[in-house]
């Protein structure tokens, strides 16, 4: 485990309860993980808005938001980046789930997902599934931001037991 701030960062696993948040996203509303209770979650770190990998990966989960939707499936983003900042950036690429504000890091400290060097933070590129329960049901702390939408649709399908929606089905 790593300090950052002063506090050890985190190494959640799977079956763990997922930590509790509270949000602002990029148009003012407050999301907190008991909002989501009852449905199943799909909480996405990354570093920076409008950057090369970020926007790959937002605009990859956009092309596939209607599956996401059809397995009734919430999707959230999360930075330290400002929600004006995440505005522009939902707006520029037409993102249709929105972008929570996580400017001190504090959450995604919690989730073992911040990262720095020097006096520069950032949220790491992990990927949490969380189940209706609000445990912890997937984790990557390795994505590829072209692939990764894929790779969440097909966990998604196999935690819940459901066939992976098809390119007709979208």
């Amino acid at each position: 485990m790593s300090l950052l701030g002063g506090a050890r960062a985190v190494e959640l696993s799977t079956g763990d309860p997922a930590p509790e948040f509270m949000l602002i996203d990029q148009e003012g509303n407050t999301h907190r993980l008991e909002d989501f209770r009852g449905q199943w979650l799909v909480l996405y770190f990354y570093p920076k808005d409008d950057t090369p990998g970020c926007t790959k990966e937002a605009c990859s989960l956009r092309d596939e938001f209607s599956a996401f939707r059809k397995l009734d499936v919430a999707v959230l983003g999360v930075s330290l980046d400002d929600t004006e900042s995440h505005e522009a950036f939902a707006r520029k690429y037409q993102l249709p789930f929105p972008l929570l504000s996580d400017p001190g890091g504090k959450v995604a400290r919690a989730y073992g997902s911040l990262g720095g060097f020097g006096p520069i933070r950032y949220a790491k590129r992990h990927t949490f599934i969380i189940d209706p329960d609000g445990r912890i049901a997937k984790i990557w702390r390795k994505v590829r931001p072209g692939e990764h939408s894929g790779e969440l649709l097909e966990a998604l399908s196999e935690l819940r037991q459901v066939p992976a929606p098809t390119k007709r089905d979208k």
